[in-house]
């Protein structure tokens, strides 16, 4: 597969793995492997930093900046460090016309593609779990019941 695959494939993978963290009650482990992946790709130099965004929503303060990031023909936002804030042009508000090409790929298998580009390892899946059966109350009553329908009567 050649290297522009390979990069479209891992930005088709965060773009996923983002667009289920978002909906996700727990999302601390999708958006950890979304950073990393991006971080690993901006060292690689298969990503690029464009420049800061407000955004729209700040939690605490009254405003806060996120990094836009560039791969393949995604965006995506991480967090900005110190130095981004001086070496980064800021950009503004966000462009709400712009949106990311529309790619479908299962989640277990952009975390796949993620966890081995990240060269992490998964957690073990193979756990017997407790299988939980209900308890019911014993029927007492052990008489068939006869229908006088059923008999023709």
């Amino acid at each position: 597969m050649k290297k522009e695959e390979t990069v479209r494939q891992l930005a088709i993978a965060i773009y996923t793995v983002n667009r289920h963290a978002k909906t996700a009650t727990n999302n601390r482990e999708l958006y950890s492997l979304k950073n990393k992946a991006i971080q690993r790709l901006l060292q690689s130099g298969d990503a690029k930093k464009i420049g800061l965004h407000f955004v729209d929503n700040p939690q605490l303060s009254q405003q806060s900046s996120t990094v836009l990031v560039k791969c393949s023909d995604f965006l995506f936002h991480t967090l900005p460090e110190k130095d981004d804030f001086t070496s980064l042009p800021h950009l503004g508000a966000q462009d709400q016309t712009f949106r990311n090409p529309q790619e479908r790929m299962n989640l277990k298998t952009a975390k796949e593609l993620l966890i081995d580009f990240l060269g992490e390892q998964k957690a073990p899946t193979n756990a017997k779990k407790k299988t939980f059966i209900p308890k019911r109350p014993k029927v007492s009553n052990t008489q068939s019941f006869r229908s006088s329908y059923l008999d023709g009567k």
